[in-house]
């Protein structure tokens, strides 16, 4: 009898930690093999008097330039997480770059931050899906991630991350955009700020 109420527990232990599915476990489930969270599409918006102090990095970007979000000051900067091989970065690679010529010269600068692979890749990304903006290769040190740890994370690939004129956080679309037109209204309402 002792045995059958441990094999019990046993059991209900199992079944209590099999039965809340987080997203990797969800897309396994469901017979994928993704190799990636994807987000759901999720907005978060930060208030300008509840952001937190400016990101802070310096990367080089996949045609070996250095680029830091410093440079930006006073422009509305927004960030791309993205890889070559992550099938939503591949569909929401044409509307970025849409928005990125529709915001030229208009004090908004777009920056991908390829979280998997090297320059040659990232570059061939961008010849595929005439992408003109650059992209930091960040697989090998994480700096742009490591900037962003402990305040509002890219959790998922792709994740859009819009910085305001002072370099704060301002918004995240965790997941692949669905159109542009939730990323172009996060835009333009944060170029709008006066503070």
């Amino acid at each position: 009898m002792a045995r059958g109420l441990a094999l019990a527990g046993v059991v209900a232990l199992v079944a209590t930690g099999c039965s809340t599915a987080d997203d990797l476990a969800t897309q396994y489930g469901n017979g994928t093999t993704e190799n990636y969270i994807s987000g759901n599409g999720t907005v978060t918006e930060i208030a300008p008097e509840d952001r937190t102090d400016p990101v802070a990095f310096t990367a080089e970007t996949d045609a070996g330039e250095t680029v830091s979000r410093s440079d930006h000051d006073g422009e509305v900067v927004v960030l791309n997480f993205w890889y070559a091989a992550c099938p939503p970065c591949r569909l929401e690679a044409p509307e970025l770059e849409k928005l990125n010529k529709s915001y030229a010269d208009k004090g908004v600068e777009f920056l991908g931050v390829n979280v998997r692979d090297q320059a040659d890749t990232s570059l061939a990304f961008a010849r595929t899906f005439d992408v003109t903006y650059p992209s930091v290769v960040d697989a090998n040190d994480g700096a742009v991630q490591l900037a962003l740890a402990g305040t509002i994370a890219p959790n998922a690939v792709p994740t859009t991350i819009v910085l305001d004129k002072q370099g704060r956080i301002a918004a995240r679309i965790l997941g692949g955009l669905d159109g542009p037109s939730i990323l172009d209204t996060l835009i333009s309402d944060t170029l709008a700020e006066t503070s």
